[in-house]
């Protein structure tokens, strides 16, 4: 009996040891769970994030791309644009090179109107050929103060020779024309021979006018006036200055003067004064210190019968395309020597002028544009 009591406790002992391994295990099984579900729970949110991470990374792809065909598009747009702009860069600069050829043209052009319309020169000392007496008209009471000029301008006509060339005045015009019929001669050197083409010549335009000039015997112009002073002073230190006698001077009739200019007009009251101080230059004016002031003539003029013509030459030959063979002294000997001769053609000559390689000659036609 004591036996199945001791079996049975042990038993029981065992149950309870069982009881508490179960209970034991079903908290480790629970435990578990709890893991497993937070495992779970953080493998769902993995896989949300993993998902959403694809979702903009697949975002940025797509945006990268578009990115990088916008790239590409901005691309071949700045290429063509940067095409279009050499072209157009190109299209300046020809545009530019023929404006500047055109520039040059015209400042050709210009220079050359210049030269052929140019009425205003520095005229050297030279003498005067009087043609003939011109009785002066009546012009009114006080002519007799004025010193009076017609003066004859007339315009040679002007050729401008280049390297290469050379002009020939014939003594006849029938010889010049039995020269212009040929397209080209050929004249013997020394050694050697050299071609040259003959040319008619074409004359710029020419013009003729008269100056007609009054030069005032009274009246006298001053410049170079330093502004020192008031007006009036300045009137009247001029006025008491030009009236002495021991400089040069007379009695004063009028005094004009311009402040801003620096420039005056005295009128004397006897002619003379003024013809004597113009051949001076320089006068002494006392204004705030001791002055020279330039003086000169006062003097009016018009340009009358002024006239345009066309200059022609029927004993003058061009010679172009020669080469220089030999020098320009020794060659100009030839081409006299060939043109001369009846059997080339040619005539007595009255004047030659050659021009060699790299020169430029102003050839000036007298009255008779065959002279030169």
């Amino acid at each position: 009996m004591s036996l199945v009591n001791g079996a049975v406790d042990g038993l029981q002992d065992s149950l309870e040891a069982a009881k508490r391994e179960l209970a034991s295990l079903k908290a480790k099984v629970d435990k578990a769970d709890d893991v497993k579900a937070g495992l779970f729970l953080e493998k769902m949110e993995a896989e949300q994030r993993k998902t959403k991470a694809k979702q903009e990374m697949l975002s940025h792809a797509d945006k990268q791309q578009s990115y990088l065909k916008e790239l590409n598009q901005s691309l071949t747009l700045v290429q063509d644009e940067i095409t279009t702009c050499s072209k157009g860069k190109q299209g300046l600069m020809d545009k530019l090179r023929r404006c500047q050829q055109e520039l040059d043209d015209r400042r050709a052009e210009a220079v050359t109107l210049k030269q052929k319309f140019k009425i205003s020169a520095q005229i050297p000392d030279t003498e005067v050929k009087f043609l003939h007496p011109h009785e002066e008209e009546e012009v009114g009471a006080g002519s007799g103060q004025l010193i009076r000029g017609v003066f004859t301008i007339s315009q040679r006509a002007v050729l401008l020779l280049k390297g290469g060339q050379a002009l020939v005045s014939f003594e006849e015009e029938k010889v010049a024309c039995q020269i212009l019929k040929n397209s080209k001669c050929v004249v013997s050197c020394e050694d050697t021979s050299v071609e040259v083409k003959p040319r008619p010549i074409t004359l710029d335009p020419a013009v003729k006018f008269e100056v007609h000039l009054d030069v005032s015997r009274e009246e006298l112009n001053v410049s170079d006036i330093p502004a020192s002073m008031s007006k009036e002073r300045t009137r009247d230190r001029l006025e008491l200055s030009f009236s002495k006698p021991s400089r040069g001077g007379g009695e004063v009739e009028v005094v004009e003067y311009d402040e801003d200019s620096g420039t005056g007009k005295i009128t004397f009251l006897h002619p003379g004064v003024a013809e004597r101080l113009a051949l001076i230059g320089r006068y002494n004016v006392h204004l705030k210190n001791n002055t020279d002031v330039k003086v000169g003539p006062s003097f009016e003029y018009k340009l009358q019968k002024f006239q345009t013509f066309c200059c022609s030459t029927k004993r003058t030959v061009l010679l172009d395309d020669i080469k220089d063979v030999e020098d320009e002294e020794d060659l100009q000997d030839h081409l006299e020597i060939h043109f001369q001769k009846p059997s080339n053609s040619g005539g007595e000559i009255e004047s030659i002028r050659y021009a060699s390689g790299g020169k430029r000659l102003q050839a000036l036609f007298g009255e008779d544009p065959a002279r030169l």
